[in-house]
């Protein structure tokens, strides 16, 4: 098949041989798919009579973003489909490649498609890492037909590509491999002669394949990079000892600017929200281990402790703040156990959300009704003139009442009567809801 990419870069014959025949190529690139059939998993778009395999059965493939984690088959897919369907296959990744390159491959498109009436597919590997004004580039080229686009992001197409692109492209979403089907990519790997390790093939001692299954969290280049670094280190047998070298250091699934931040950073606050301690502490700690700036977190607790739990614990507030004074001053790893405390205190608190509804329903009357006037009986009067005015007069020193209550007014007019605050019946504010709704009904009743 005729590359629009090979022909852009001048990859020369030898160079295409040694492609075809996997010189020197890691083990995940000899094992990738290269037909339709070989491709596991993503059955619930690949199964039949599915999305992208009629399309692909039709030779109709759109223009689409794949969205899927790392190692979900986004790019083998990209190639199984160009050549499934006889199309010239052009790659660009969105960290090198620019405008300029994107613009002489559409001109290679046009040309294809008028000369030899050949149809062109163009894979961007990470296009979420693309600006606007390249994302724009495409729009002409994809609209018009010219070539079929296939990006790939691992994070959502949602927040990373622009409405005018996306609205022209059919979102596919992959999905991580279950571990059965990353066992059974394992197995070809172990069992191909010809691009696998089928000519000597290592076993495993005992758990370590499953080890090596359950670590790859359905990442397939993950797995079969693993794999090979494994049997390198032990050709006959490979053990635990082998693949926690082959391993070293987990990098956990948590992208700090995208996607599974935000995924993770919502679990953390639902857990809390849903007091559930345990998932609360399970969740602070993939985002701590995977980096996340701690402060990051303790201010997620701040602004919790005061929407979610607030006046049913009012004590949550000064512990999530205590916590991230403690966080600033010792740092990690130490600033972990101030900020276990204070998500097992938040998670365990009793809830309400009343400083959130308060604030919402008081904006709404405030944008809606504009600047009322202050009454004048609750306006200072440091002036002569503005005691003439009125300022201040009839105004009554609560303090000076009897449990520091007087009836009065201090809303504006027309807004007499507005009760933006409902307090909740949990914790602390059991209490505070009695003692408001005491003072309501002497305002509705003045003088009992």
């Amino acid at each position: 098949m005729t590359s629009i990419l090979w022909q852009n870069q001048g990859v020369d014959l030898f160079q295409h041989r040694a492609r075809k025949a996997g010189t020197g190529q890691p083990l995940a690139e000899r094992m990738r798919p290269r037909t339709l059939a070989e491709v596991v998993g993503q059955v619930h778009v690949l199964g039949e009579g599915k999305l992208l395999a009629s399309a692909i059965a039709r030779d109709q493939v759109p223009s689409m973003i794949l969205w899927g984690p790392p190692g979900s088959g986004k790019t083998t897919l990209a190639r199984v489909i160009a050549e499934t369907t006889g199309a010239a296959f052009a790659q660009l990744s969105a960290v090198s490649g620019g405008v300029k390159e994107l613009r002489e491959l559409i001109a290679e498109a046009e040309k294809s498609r008028d000369l030899y009436g050949r149809r062109s597919l163009l894979f961007i590997d990470e296009i979420h890492r693309w600006s606007k004004a390249q994302q724009d580039a495409l729009l002409p080229a994809v609209e018009a037909g010219t070539l079929t686009l296939i990006g790939a992001t691992t994070e959502n197409p949602s927040f990373e590509i622009n409405s005018a692109l996306l609205s022209r492209v059919k979102v596919v979403v992959l999905h991580a491999l279950e571990d059965a089907e990353v066992d059974a990519l394992v197995e070809r790997a172990l069992t191909d002669r010809e691009r696998g390790l089928g000519k000597q093939p290592p076993g495993f001692a005992p758990g370590a394949r499953e080890r090596l299954i359950a670590e790859a969290e359905g990442d397939a280049r993950r797995a079969l990079t693993t794999l090979e670094i494994a049997a390198q280190l032990a050709p006959e047998t490979i053990d635990i000892a082998a693949l926690e070298q082959a391993l070293q250091k987990r990098t956990l699934r948590y992208d700090k600017a995208g996607d599974q931040h935000y995924a993770v950073v919502s679990a953390f606050i639902k857990s809390m929200r849903g007091s559930d301690p345990d998932a609360a502490v399970y969740w602070m700690v993939r985002m701590l281990e995977a980096g996340e700036d701690p402060l990051f977190v303790v201010r997620r607790m701040v602004i919790f402790a005061a929407e979610d739990v607030g006046l049913a614990d009012p004590q949550a507030l000064a512990v999530a703040t205590a916590a991230l004074d403690a966080t600033r001053f010792v740092g990690l790893p130490e600033a972990v156990l101030p900020m276990t405390e204070a998500a097992l205190y938040l998670a365990t608190a009793p809830k309400s959300n009343s400083a959130l509804t308060t604030y919402a329903n008081a904006r709404k009357d405030v944008l809606e009704r504009g600047a009322l006037p202050v009454p004048p009986e609750i306006q200072n009067a440091p002036t002569p003139l503005m005691k003439e005015l009125g300022h201040g007069r009839g105004y009554r020193y609560p303090h000076d009442f009897e449990g520091a209550y007087v009836e009065a007014e201090y809303l504006p007019e027309g807004l007499r009567g507005r009760r933006y605050y409902q307090p909740s019946e949990h914790g602390r504010e059991a209490e505070v809801k009695a003692r408001v709704e005491a003072i309501r009904e002497r305002v509705k009743k003045p003088g009992t």
